[in-house]
């Protein structure tokens, strides 16, 4: 559980020079629970929190690489599951949300009455700017509402 903590915020495998630069207990996460899972040998549920301040403010993507980051690849782990994230509403509040709700977003479209569904074609696939733009055709061809 601590080590899980650790990792997931300040613990690093080597000493790093810029350690001494900043008190690193007021970005500590800490694990204060550990229970054995039942009928299970070997596996546990561990409680971890993490301070506020470890988190850039309205950073979905800051607070979700911090806490299911680089601690997955973690080698003196053989299994690690998230299984529950609970978000205090102080932090909640500084998420500023869309600027727009999802009727804009329908009308945009001219989408209404179903769930809307779109994809991610990723840079890293190589592809050309003709062969990107043509697998979001065939993807908006296909039925998709967006790429």
């Amino acid at each position: 559980g601590a080590a899980v903590a650790a990792e997931s915020s300040t613990g690093t495998w080597t000493t790093v020079w810029t350690d001494g630069l900043t008190s690193l207990d007021r970005y500590k996460g800490r694990c204060y629970n550990i229970e054995p899972v039942l009928g299970e040998t070997d596996q546990y549920i561990c409680y971890v929190a993490y301070p506020l301040d470890l988190f850039e403010e309205g950073s979905v993507t800051n607070m979700f690489t911090s806490i299911v980051g680089n601690v997955f690849g973690f080698k003196a782990l053989r299994a690690l599951r998230l299984e529950d994230l609970r978000i205090p509403p102080a932090y909640i509040k500084t998420f500023q949300g869309p600027p727009h709700g999802i009727q804009v977003e329908r009308d945009k479209l001219n989408k209404y009455g179903r769930p809307l569904l779109g994809c991610t074609i990723k840079p890293k696939l190589g592809l050309s700017a003709k062969n990107y733009g043509r697998a979001c055709y065939e993807c908006l061809r296909g039925g998709l509402d967006f790429t």
